[in-house]
């Protein structure tokens, strides 16, 4: 999930560009931009709240320079000087179309059109992601938003807008960021817009059923992805020659103790976090074990629908932070009421007790073991969107830990690489 680190990337292009002498930094692995294959991407990410309250500070200022923002310019320049070589950044859906569907709003239009125009320019690879929790405001007073296959040919019509006047030059396309936290997060925990639960699984519950709303939108979603693929597929890719996938956020579940439940309950978390949008793409069906637990609760795809859906992605991303302990919790499938978390049947445990306030805990390995347990689903091609560590607000720029954190994972990506693992990039 976007962190407070969405600058981060600047030290990574530092330890993978030069070799990193400081003396404060543990005994690490050496290596070097030219460890890499060439053809691994380096990329920022600017979340998309901070471009957004930007703009509309420099609306009010008046800083506009050819309808792009002037700090925008500004820190495609700061790319360049640090030599990054691809720009990752979300598209707002109510930005470009403003009433969800039909008219595409013309200022909207030239902001994208200059920010892709200025990467271009100077040798940055733009990748582009189409939706990032912000589903347009009036869909969602409509028809509930993604809890109707409404959204779907919404979606679809959005997206050939984005293809139609960006795909000359954008060829990385991610329909969507994260979709298994959105589904979880917003329709069984309520915690982000339009927060959506019920009780006793969510917070401050007005509205929601946490027990078929995380899996309807999660559902609806994995249609509009594939559908959105299908499109690009059959009337963009032979002339603009890019590629499609979508980015999803992933822990690296290991087991608590050694029990077998344990360990039984590790493989299920990853089956219900990871495994609810991967198998479907991968295999056209959701794991088998989400359909045992959650029953008639969870969709079922139509036989077109599951053709569909089958390998519908050129690419997949991953956005990869920690490593979860999981222990087993069984006992939560005896509830008459059960909501996702719920049948998904773990304790999440993060082992953190020992890790300085406001910071992630380190284990590189994880993200190695993700990456090869990921080649049991076709060993896609893999883009690790984001990675990073946190550390407290307003805290200081000598952040070793940081640097630390970002060189140990790169030395495990490095690893991966040399697994043979189709890896294309990392933020």
């Amino acid at each position: 999930m976007i962190t407070g680190t969405s600058m981060v990337m600047i030290f990574v292009l530092m330890t993978l560009m030069v070799e990193m002498k400081i003396d404060k930094l543990e005994a690490v692995k050496s290596f070097s931009r030219l460890d890499f294959p060439l053809l691994l991407t380096l990329f920022l990410v600017l979340a998309l709240h901070l471009t957004r309250w930007r703009v509309q500070h420099l609306k009010m200022e008046g800083h506009l320079a050819f309808g792009t923002p002037m700090l925008i310019l500004e820190e495609v320049h700061l790319m360049v000087e640090t030599g990054l070589e691809a720009y990752r950044f979300s598209i707002s859906w109510s930005r470009l179309i403003p009433n969800g569907i039909g008219a595409v709003n013309l200022k909207g239009l030239q902001f994208y059109n200059n920010l892709i125009n200025e990467l271009i320019n100077h040798g940055i690879i733009p990748h582009v992601t189409l939706f990032h929790y912000d589903t347009p405001q009036i869909l969602e007073d409509e028809y509930g938003g993604w809890l109707s296959k409404k959204a779907v040919k919404a979606f679809v019509a959005y997206a050939d807008v984005c293809f139609r006047e960006f795909g000359d030059r954008v060829l990385h396309w991610t329909t969507f960021n994260e979709p298994n936290v959105f589904a979880h997060y917003v329709y069984d925990f309520g915690v982000f817009q339009p927060n959506r639960c019920s009780s006793p699984f969510g917070t401050n519950c007005t509205k929601g059923n946490s027990s078929t709303e995380p899996y309807i939108v999660a559902h609806n979603i994995i249609l509009a992805h594939a559908a959105t693929a299908r499109l690009y597929l059959k009337k963009y890719k032979a002339v603009q020659h890019g590629f499609i996938g979508i980015d999803l956020y992933a822990y690296w579940y290991v087991p608590y103790t050694n029990a077998v439940e344990d360990a039984i309950a590790t493989e299920r978390a990853y089956d219900f976090f990871i495994g609810w949008f991967l198998n479907p793409l991968v295999y056209g069906d959701y794991p088998d074990i989400m359909k045992k637990n959650a029953g008639t609760r969870i969709p079922t795809f139509t036989k077109l629908e599951s053709r569909l859906v089958k390998g519908s992605f050129d690419l997949l991303g991953m956005n990869h932070y920690k490593t979860i302990q999981v222990e087993d919790m069984s006992l939560s499938l005896q509830m008459d009421v059960r909501d996702f978390t719920a049948d998904m049947a773990v304790n999440l445990i993060l082992n953190d007790s020992n890790v300085p306030q406001g910071q992630l805990p380190s284990n590189p390995t994880g993200l190695r073991d993700l990456l090869e347990h990921l080649k049991n689903h076709g060993n896609p091609p893999i883009y690790i969107y984001e990675n990073g560590q946190s550390t407290i607000r307003n805290g200081t720029l000598h952040d070793i830990p940081r640097v630390q954190y970002i060189q140990s994972y790169i030395g495990s990506l490095l690893d991966a690489i040399r697994l043979w693992l189709i890896l294309c990039g990392f933020r």
